[in-house]
């Protein structure tokens, strides 16, 4: 997941075309085995959401680049699928989304402690760690511990980045004087992360009082495909930065129950005319 969208307060997360492309395959290709969609139907896609032609040919090419699609060419046409490893990206995205969901009730009182220590050339990977770590729950107690509420599995973070021998993992329990309330509050920005999800269920709301997608026309409210994209990536944008911490240790108007009950009826709604849509104006293949 990108760490580098912007946020304007008028419009909403305002993201780069892969974090966009991700959502666009989230949405349409994950759960269908080895389908490859044509550069021309992800340019038509993203384009409704205001990604011209050249941003997403670059975008594709530079996710081919880095592993995260194949592609192959069947006469005059290239069409692109998921590797592997965006399917393990993309299957992570989705647990977090529709499984564990925004809220912890039911915390255990456990938490995961990983201390790294890289040397000072390595910036880029140390990079690839801290955005790695953010996205799988983690902040920083200290400048080389990170902690996370509950038990958090961080094999495939620390082998894929190469630093097994630099990384240390701990489970533990909070003894009794340490204040986790305040701990919460030095560790995670949470005036941030709930104007995260403030904002969109202000964005979001609106569209409960709409008349559902038909699944035809151009409007933001008659386009399903492209109105289920900008959902969905806008809502990985908004829970990137939380690691579901726990209920008890919140404050009592913490907005994310909110936001994801509007984000879960949006989606609900646009899900089955997103598909027929899907059906309609994708040009696909198999891979081989």
């Amino acid at each position: 997941m990108e760490n580098d969208d912007v946020l304007d307060p008028a419009e909403g997360p305002q993201q780069r075309p892969q974090s966009l492309m991700l959502a666009f395959f989230g949405n349409h290709v994950l759960e269908e085995g080895d389908l490859c969609v044509s550069s021309g139907s992800v340019i038509d896609v993203l384009g409704r959401v205001g990604v011209g032609e050249p941003a997403v040919r670059s975008t594709l090419t530079r996710m081919v680049n880095r592993g995260l699609l194949s592609r192959q060419r069947e006469g005059r046409r290239m069409y692109f699928g998921l590797t592997p490893h965006a399917r393990r990206i993309l299957e992570d995205g989705h647990a977090r989304i529709w499984t564990r969901g925004a809220v912890d009730d039911a915390w255990d009182g456990t938490w995961t402690l990983l201390g790294f220590s890289l040397p000072d050339s390595w910036k880029s990977r140390r990079h690839d760690l801290r955005s790695r770590l953010t996205w799988s729950g983690f902040g920083p107690l200290y400048s080389g511990l990170w902690i996370a509420p509950g038990e958090v599995d961080v094999t495939a973070v620390v082998e894929e980045l190469d630093l097994s021998d630099h990384v240390k993992v701990f489970r533990a329990q909070a003894a009794d004087l340490t204040d986790i309330d305040q701990m919460i509050r030095d560790t995670w920005d949470l005036e941030s992360i709930a104007a995260r999800y403030t904002s969109f269920d202000a964005r979001w709301t609106p569209h409960l009082a709409s008349e559902p997608d038909t699944g035809s026309g151009s409007g933001s409210d008659d386009d399903p495909i492209g109105t289920r994209l900008r959902l969905v990536s806008e809502w990985l944008w908004t829970i990137r930065t939380d690691p579901r911490l726990p209920a008890r240790h919140l404050p009592p108007d913490w907005p994310a129950g909110p936001a994801q009950e509007t984000f879960r009826h949006v989606a609900a709604r646009t899900e089955e005319p997103a598909r027929r849509m899907a059906q309609e104006l994708l040009d696909t293949t198999r891979a081989r």
